[in-house]
C-alpha cells in the first residue's frame, strides 16, 4: 500500500501546483474583486500565504503522514473500523469502500469545519483563514500550524475509527484541495454553471459568502467538497450579489496582521472588544 500512497502524493503535489498555475493566470486575466493595483503587492501577498502553506505541508510531511499509513494499516490488518468491519462481514466491495470512505471524511471535514467556527479555541486558529480580506487561490494554503496540528492529531482515531484506508485518504485530499483552491480562486463561475455545481459541490460563490464579514454569512457553508451537508444542517447559504461582500475579518486588517509573523501571532491576540462570542454561533 505504501508505494501507491506515495504515487498518489506525489500525484496531488503535481496536480495542486499545476492548478494554482492555472487559477493565478486566471485571476490575473479576469479577476473577480480589483484588489491589486500593482504586480507586486500581488506577490507579497502569494508569498506570504504560500510560506505559510508550505510550512505545514512539511510539519505533516515529517511528523504525521508515517502515523496516518501506519494507523491505516493497522486497522485494515486486524478489521477494525466501521468500512473494515463492512467489508469482512459482510463482503463490501471496494468500490463502495472508496465511496463510502469519502463521504464519511467528507462528513467528518464539515464537521471539524463547524467546531472551528463554534469553539473560541479553535476559532483563535482558524481566523487566521479568514482574516485575509484579498481572498485568492493562495488563502487556501493559508492556515496556521495549530489548526494544522490539531486536525492532523484527530485524523489518527478518525482512521482507526472509519476503517479508511491511507490510500483512499490521499485521493480524497487530492481532489479536495482542487476543489478548495477553485473554491478561494478571485474569480467567478457563469452564473448558469455556479448554479448547476452548487447543487453538488461548493463552488466559488457559496464559499466567497463563508468568507465574508457579515457573521451570519461567515458561519454557514462550511463544506468543503460536497454542498450536501450543508444543505442537511441548515447552513446553505446563497447570496446573489457577490460583487458586494466585503471578505477577512473586521479588527484584523493592520498590515502587520497580513505579515508570516502576524500570523503565527494572531491566535495569542485576545478577541477584539464587541467581538462575536463563538460559544453562542
Amino acid at each position: 500500500m505504501a508505494p501507491l500512497v506515495q504515487l498518489l502524493s506525489t500525484v496531488q503535489g503535481a496536480s495542486a501546483l499545476a492548478a494554482m498555475a492555472v487559477l493565478l493566470a486566471v485571476e490575473a486575466a479576469h479577476p473577480f474583486f480589483a484588489f491589486w493595483t500593482n504586480r507586486r503587492d500581488r506577490a507579497v501577498h502569494a508569498l506570504r500565504n504560500l510560506a505559510l502553506g508550505l510550512f505545514n505541508a512539511v510539519v505533516v510531511a515529517l511528523a504525521f503522514a508515517a502515523l496516518w499509513l501506519a494507523a491505516a494499516e493497522w486497522a485494515s490488518d486486524r478489521g477494525v473500523g466501521l468500512l473494515n468491519v463492512a467489508r469482512d462481514r459482510a463482503g463490501l466491495p471496494t468500490w463502495a469502500h472508496v465511496a463510502l470512505a469519502a463521504l464519511l471524511l467528507d462528513a467528518w471535514t464539515y464537521a471539524w469545519h463547524r467546531l472551528n467556527h463554534r469553539i473560541p479555541l479553535l476559532w483563535r486558529f482558524h481566523r487566521v483563514h479568514h482574516a485575509d480580506a484579498q481572498m485568492d487561490v493562495t488563502t487556501a494554503s493559508r492556515f496556521h500550524i495549530g489548526e494544522i496540528v490539531l486536525s492532523s492529531l484527530l485524523r489518527l482515531p478518525l482512521i482507526v475509527a472509519l476503517g479508511v484506508y491511507a490510500w483512499e485518504l490521499v485521493a480524497y485530499e487530492a481532489l479536495m484541495f482542487a476543489v478548495v483552491q477553485l473554491q478561494h480562486a478571485n474569480v467567478a463561475l457563469p452564473p448558469r454553471l455556479e448554479r448547476l455545481l452548487r447543487r453538488v459541490i461548493v463552488t466559488p460563490g457559496l464559499h466567497k459568502v463563508h468568507h465574508s464579514r457579515f457573521q451570519p454569512e461567515t458561519d454557514s457553508n462550511y463544506a468543503s467538497l460536497l454542498s450536501v451537508w450543508d444543505r442537511m444542517f441548515g447552513s446553505f447559504r446563497v447570496r446573489e450579489d457577490l460583487e458586494n461582500l466585503r471578505l477577512g475579518l473586521d479588527d484584523f486588517d493592520a498590515p502587520d496582521d497580513a505579515t508570516v509573523r502576524g500570523m503565527l501571532a494572531m491566535p495569542l491576540r485576545p478577541s477584539p472588544p464587541g467581538a462575536p462570542d463563538r460559544d453562542d454561533v
